[in-house]
């Protein structure tokens, strides 16, 4: 086995899982990961200047040869849980070589950037190579729990002067089988992050016994309301990054679709029609998203609630804001007597411009690694320790340089995640190629 590639399998093997509870993180096995990861590689921690960001997060500069503004490249060390019910093929924290590929949670989220990008600066220091420009790594520890850890790197920056050309953190990929009917992969850059928000709803009343059960009940309410935003979605749009995706990929479009994705940004309403009815994760590139994703009643079988609870989280498009999806959830509820407050609350971040020399190194980074991939801006559905940076540049960029089929992009918070040991590799390369490709 490729000795780069047992790296990354030592470090998927020490399950660094976050929590937004500090006393439920165990402290040692992340620091067991930074002494692994100064172990494997020696150079990196040598050479580069090495600080420690809170308690378990880094920041390493690498001095280039020029005084222009630097570039930063991001990855995350902490992954989500892992549910002991879901039906694993290989021990998630194995990373066992099958078919092929490395299984385990953190081959793509986010570990496997990690450590190309990590591969990929010990290569190069190793044959005396010098970037164009400086190169910050930015390595979060709590980017799963959306923690202060890249608040705190961007102030660290801030402190230093430092004002990156751009910003490149996970997100998008070599994306095979993205939309129906394009044959080849898309290289889908992000260019923009939906705001994450949830609100919770909540329906309070007398309660009682079961046996004696009134209409209009806490949790009768709460169910009304959770089938009233089914059937009230926010109205779709189309962004100007995601008009610009569909513009892209016309030439490669069923036929009867390429006059239609040709002409995205004119043509928004039918464009965005034809989203609606391609299924949920092409709808979700044109509308503000809901998802009722926990419910609480009662705490006993023979009680009625006297507080239902339910959580919507929101995935808010560019060009809504928090307080205006807020405004639509209360009017698609229609019930007064239901409480709505904002548990957290995240607007989209800034779009990133893609008729610039930043966006196009990307794309001609992707052109040169990946042949066959259309490189293409979109806005990403999830967010990324990266839109923290978005407060001292305005070039952040979501990237992962894998190749991903669409049952590898489920996997992602899921189960039987999995990098192909090829498409690692092209991705080590593909770092590589970058930080060479400075201007």
């Amino acid at each position: 086995m490729d000795a780069d590639v047992e790296k990354l399998r030592r470090l998927v093997r020490i399950p660094t899982v976050s929590s937004p509870v500090e006393a439920e993180v165990d402290g040692e096995v992340f620091t067991t990961f930074l002494a692994a990861l100064a172990e494997e590689f020696p150079l990196l921690h040598a050479r580069l200047e090495v600080i420690r960001v809170r308690d378990h997060s880094l920041l390493l500069h690498w001095p280039g040869r020029g005084s222009d503004d630097p570039v930063v490249l991001m990855a995350h060390l902490d992954v989500v849980p892992v549910d002991p019910t879901a039906p694993w093929q290989h021990p998630p924290f194995g990373a066992e070589v099958h078919d092929g590929a490395v299984w385990g949670r953190g081959t793509l989220d986010d570990k496997g950037s990690l450590v190309a990008i990590c591969v990929a600066v010990e290569r190069l220091l190793a044959a005396g190579f010098v970037p164009a420009r400086d190169v910050w790594l930015s390595f979060g520890a709590r980017e799963e729990v959306s923690g202060p850890d890249a608040a705190a790197a961007v102030e660290e920056l801030r402190g230093r002067g430092v004002s990156p050309w751009f910003v490149l953190d996970e997100g998008g990929a070599v994306a095979h089988q993205a939309f129906p009917g394009v044959e080849p992969p898309l290289g889908v850059v992000g260019v923009s992050e939906k705001g994450t928000t949830t609100l919770e709803l909540v329906a309070e009343g007398r309660g009682g016994h079961s046996s004696t059960p009134a209409r209009g009940g806490p949790t009768a309410r709460i169910a009304r309301a959770v089938v009233r935003l089914e059937h009230r979605p926010f109205r779709p749009r189309l962004p100007a990054p995601t008009a610009e995706l569909f513009r892209r990929i016309a030439p490669h479009a069923p036929l009867p679709l390429r006059p239609l994705f040709a002409a995205a940004g004119r043509l928004d309403r039918l464009v965005t029609r034809a989203l609606l009815a391609a299924g949920p994760e092409p709808a979700a590139l044109v509308r503000t998203t809901m998802a009722v994703t926990q419910l609480s009643g009662s705490p006993a079988h023979n009680v009625i609630a006297s507080r239902a609870t339910a959580a919507v989280n929101l995935r808010i498009l560019v060009g809504d804001t928090v307080a205006s999806a807020t405004e639509h959830v209360r009017r698609a509820v229609a019930d007064d007597s239901i409480t709505i407050t904002a548990l957290d609350a995240g607007e989209p971040s800034p779009v990133s411009p893609v008729d610039d020399p930043a966006f196009e190194l990307l794309a001609a980074t992707i052109a040169a690694e990946f042949p066959d991939a259309v490189p293409t801006p979109y806005v990403m559905m999830a967010a990324t320790d990266s839109r923290f940076f978005t407060a001292i540049c305005p070039r952040v960029y979501r990237f992962t340089p894998f190749r991903m089929t669409k049952a590898q992009r489920e996997s992602i918070h899921s189960y039987d995640e999995h990098v192909g040991v090829a498409d690692w590799l092209a991705g080590v390369a593909w770092y590589a190629r970058l930080l060479e490709g400075l201007p």
